[in-house]
């Protein structure tokens, strides 16, 4: 029977795969694990961590909670608290809304999300961050303010550029479904925002599964597009729920990240499994369900690397 279009697309994917593994070139480090905890909600961080611990989880996407100068994360407390439990940062993620919106046509929410960033860069500097996430546009703003979006947005994130430089932290752009944000849904289309930037210290990508599932045509193929620049990529199954709980093809995934040579310092595979429906946002400022938490985590851990053993051992 010939083989649908994503099926040879797989294919292509698993073809390089098993080359590089007979030849022993995809190296002895596995992936690195993260996870993205803004999810917890209003869960302390000792909290969090004490879970991700249990699941051996040693590296934490930190919620990008500085909204003002007296809110967030505080370095010292945040570095007890994950070196209690032996876990790293692996970067923040930035938030970006309609409040600090980088692309916004009002000059106080510009405003807004450079000092929003120069906080986070500050914080991220103190804890060792490799990585902030950079949206171009506010998320849960779709409909366009205008037709200046991306100059504006570009123009908006050069003005921190020599901050980020200095700070060394990667700024990861990332690509959001169309359902949820104005501009910048693709892979490609993050690499053309790179490009417009124009810039040493803004070159990086954070991939997000649950959104390319929708807006890229084959989620390996756009990964082996991604390349070098991707430096987190984060995770949900197909219902953005825990991964082994939807129908994604999470094996082209690994295999696609291993072609890519991503198990190497710098790179993170991060959960972020926010659950079904439209706006998953609400969560980040609520309460949170424990035992529903502790599940998620786990299960999604230990499907991982299930599946990444099976590819690597078989």
């Amino acid at each position: 029977m010939k083989l649908q279009n994503y099926e040879k697309k797989n294919a292509v994917i698993r073809e390089k795969f098993q080359a590089l593994k007979k030849a022993r070139k995809l190296g002895k480090a596995r992936l690195n694990l993260s996870w993205s905890n803004w999810g917890f909600g209003l869960e302390s961080l000792a909290d969090s961590a004490a879970r991700l611990a249990r699941a051996n989880i040693r590296y934490i996407e930190l919620h990008g909670n500085h909204y003002g100068a007296d809110l967030g994360y505080h370095p010292r407390e945040t570095l007890k608290i994950l070196g209690h439990y032996n876990i790293k940062v692996a970067g923040i993620c930035g938030m970006f809304s309609p409040d600090n919106d980088l692309s916004s046509n009002r000059a106080i929410h510009r405003q807004n999300a450079i000092d929003y960033i120069r906080r986070e860069l500050d914080f991220g500097s103190a804890v060792g961050a490799g990585y902030l996430l950079i949206v171009p546009g506010a998320v849960g703003r779709p409909v366009p303010y205008d037709q200046s979006e991306f100059e504006r947005s570009v123009a908006t994130l050069r003005i921190v550029a020599s901050d980020l430089a200095k700070s060394k932290i990667k700024a990861a752009v990332e690509p959001i479904r169309s359902a949820e944000v104005s501009l910048i849904h693709t892979i490609a289309d993050a690499k053309r925002y790179i490009a417009a930037v124009d810039h040493p210290a803004i070159k990086h990508i954070n991939g997000d599964v649950y959104h390319m599932q929708v807006e890229e045509s084959h989620i390996g193929s756009a990964l082996l597009d991604a390349g070098p620049m991707l430096t987190n990529l984060h995770m949900a199954d197909s219902n953005r729920c825990a991964l082994g709980d939807g129908a994604l093809d999470l094996d082209t995934i690994i295999m696609a990240l291993y072609v890519i040579g991503y198990n190497r310092p710098g790179c993170y595979v991060t959960p972020e499994p926010l659950g079904p429906g439209g706006d998953p946002y609400p969560a980040m400022h609520g309460k949170p369900d424990v035992k529903s938490l502790d599940k998620m985590v786990i299960t999604t851990a230990e499907y991982f690397r299930e599946r990444e053993s099976a590819l690597l051992d078989s």
